[in-house]
């Protein structure tokens, strides 16, 4: 059983959407998808078989004001408007609606990943937790802590999966994956470093303890979790595919030119990845 795997990583992942879109241009398909934050974005599009879908996301919308701006966190406490995402652009009526009943067709099974922002679980969303203009899950998933408050459902807060399972491998392979594709936004050896996340952990741990220490011991989790997929990329079970050099490019870079540049880098690698 083969799974996908996209870590997200802000508009850096305009990388896994090239991936993606190389994937839809040649027919690969997957049994199991697992999104953390921008990459529940990018596998939706995916399994709609919305090619370029989320090029124009990374590329034009998310240059608006209304999409992220200082003016957005000021007036609501969130730097990213994630409900202008799933609202105004991704619904039925929106700009560039995602096409739910391909996504709701698609045989393969979808996992979103989030953190509980008040306990600092992990919350494993599936494909039955959406529905036609309620993308929910996927804006909890990517709800980055500090810059956004958390995004409520049914009473829970949520926090970017990225906090809980940066790299849901093992999610993957309790699920029963014996082949992964692992799609990075960082290089291979681009183990994270805690420069910020201690005082930022410091900020959110006033209201979120839970939350904050998973923020503190981020880089930790997510070095940890590199290291193991690529002793299973020595051992012939995952693929990874990543991008050489992410140059200056941040988490939220707004830098159309370089955005561009690495979602032709996302395609080049994929084929590179040589996956059937």
């Amino acid at each position: 059983m083969r799974g996908v795997i996209d870590v997200g990583g802000g508009t850096r992942d305009i990388f896994g959407a090239g991936v993606f879109d190389y994937f839809l241009e040649h027919g690969i398909t997957f049994d199991k998808c697992y999104g953390v934050s921008a990459g529940c974005a990018n596998i939706s599009s995916f399994l709609a078989g919305q090619q370029h879908r989320n090029y124009e996301f990374y590329t034009e919308y998310s240059m608006r004001k209304q999409y992220m701006s200082f003016d957005n966190f000021f007036k609501t406490g969130s730097y990213v408007d994630l409900d202008y995402v799933s609202d105004e652009l991704s619904n039925s009526s929106g700009e560039y609606p995602l096409d739910y009943e391909k996504l709701k067709a698609n045989p393969a099974d979808f996992t979103l990943v989030a953190a509980e922002a008040n306990t600092g679980k992990t919350k494993y969303f599936t494909k039955d937790d959406l529905s036609l203009n309620n993308y929910d899950p996927i804006n909890a998933s990517s709800s980055v802590p500090v810059v956004n408050k958390p995004y409520e459902i049914d009473g829970v807060e949520y926090f970017d999966g990225g906090l809980a399972d940066p790299i849901p491998y093992q999610k993957a392979l309790d699920d029963g994956c014996d082949e992964l594709v692992i799609i990075l936004t960082r290089p291979k050896d681009g183990y994270r470093v805690d420069t910020n996340d201690k005082r930022m952990a410091q900020i959110l741990a006033r209201q979120y303890p839970k939350a904050a220490e998973l923020l503190e011991h981020r880089a930790e989790t997510y070095n940890a979790q590199l290291d193991a997929i690529k002793k299973l990329e020595e051992e012939g079970v995952a693929k990874i595919i990543a991008p050489e050099s992410i140059g200056k490019l941040k988490t939220l870079t707004r830098d159309v030119d370089m955005l561009k540049s690495l979602y032709r880098k996302g395609l080049v690698a994929a084929k590179n990845a040589d996956i059937k």
